[in-house]
Order: structure tokens, then C-alpha cells, then sequence
């Protein structure tokens, strides 16, 4: 299943099935592709000619140009709606100088040290939850000031675990 925001308009699109929703109702849909990153769509019986003009490393953001006009998408599956569920989601996107607990967990690892320069993307420590390992990532260019934890050490919600600068 996956969720996919049209600028303000949001369809929901079931890959078993190969249905997409909008507003409760099944949208009847129909797709050629014409050449690379261009295609021809019939949507309940409207034709339209769809442009790939540009999409997030990912693959889950991308503008398009729907019969000449720029849309944004923003695509959604499962396990985006479980990192929204966990909380997990708000770490990604915006840079914090500290970084907490995204959820009570046990800390298994830490993957830095005090004085250690990180990227982002990079591994900070692991967190075992609901019997899942995560890997906790610096989520943009940091040097580690502070590590307040250890291994086998458990923690709450929004615990401070390294303080960054």
C-alpha cells in the first residue's frame, strides 16, 4: 500500500492490486510509456501526458509535469507510516545538534566517541525496540561532544543519548 500526496491531493495506491483510491473511490487508470521519463495516462477516461522532470535520491519525492505543469508527489509505504508511528520520522530533515531517543528502547552499541567528526548518514548507535535493531543515524555534519550512554543501558522516549556541536 502506499500513500501519494498530489500536491494537496492524496491517493492511495494498493501494489497487490494494482488500485489506486481517491476519495473512497477506485480511479479507473491506464498507462503507456512514450519514451524515457515520459508517459501517457488515461484516468477515468482523461487523457493526460505525464513528464519525470526531476526525483529525490530515494525515489519517494518527485516533480512531474502533468500536460505541461508542475505537480510535486510524495510517496509513502509502510514503512514510512511505521517510522511516523515510532516517531522515528521527525530525526529526518532537519539537523539537531543533540540527539534523544526516538523511543524507549535498549542501546546495544555505540557507534562513535567523544571528539569523532560524523556525516550525515552515518551510524551513531543501535537501539533495539519492539525486538528490532535500529541504527540510530547522524542526521547531518556533526562532531560528537558528549556520549551519554552506554551498551546495555536502557532509555526512555526522548532521552538525551549524545550531545553534538
Amino acid at each position: 500500500m502506499l500513500n501519494i500526496q498530489v500536491n494537496e491531493q492524496e491517493f492511495i495506491y494498493d501494489l497487490l492490486s494494482g488500485v489506486a483510491v481517491l476519495d473512497g473511490q477506485a480511479v479507473n487508470a491506464d498507462a503507456v510509456k512514450l519514451a524515457p521519463n515520459k508517459y501517457h495516462v488515461l484516468i477515468n477516461h482523461k487523457s493526460y501526458n505525464i513528464e519525470l522532470l526531476s526525483k529525490t535520491e530515494n525515489g519517494k519525492g518527485m516533480v512531474i509535469g502533468v500536460n505541461g505543469v508542475k505537480q510535486e508527489i510524495a510517496i509513502k509505504d509502510k514503512y514510512d507510516a511505521l517510522l511516523h508511528q515510532l516517531g522515528m520520522d521527525k530525526l529526518m530533515g532537519s539537523k539537531n545538534n543533540n540527539l534523544k531517543a526516538p523511543m524507549p528502547g535498549l542501546v546495544l552499541r555505540v557507534l562513535v566517541q567523544e571528539g569523532d567528526t560524523v556525516k550525515k548518514g552515518d551510524g551513531l548507535l543501535v537501539l533495539e525496540a519492539m525486538k528490532m535493531e535500529n541504527v540510530i543515524k547522524a542526521d547531518g555534519e556533526a562532531k560528537v561532544k558528549k556520549v551519554l550512554v552506554e551498551p546495555k543501558q536502557v532509555v526512555e522516549k526522548n532521552m538525551l543519548l549524545i550531545e553534538m556541536e
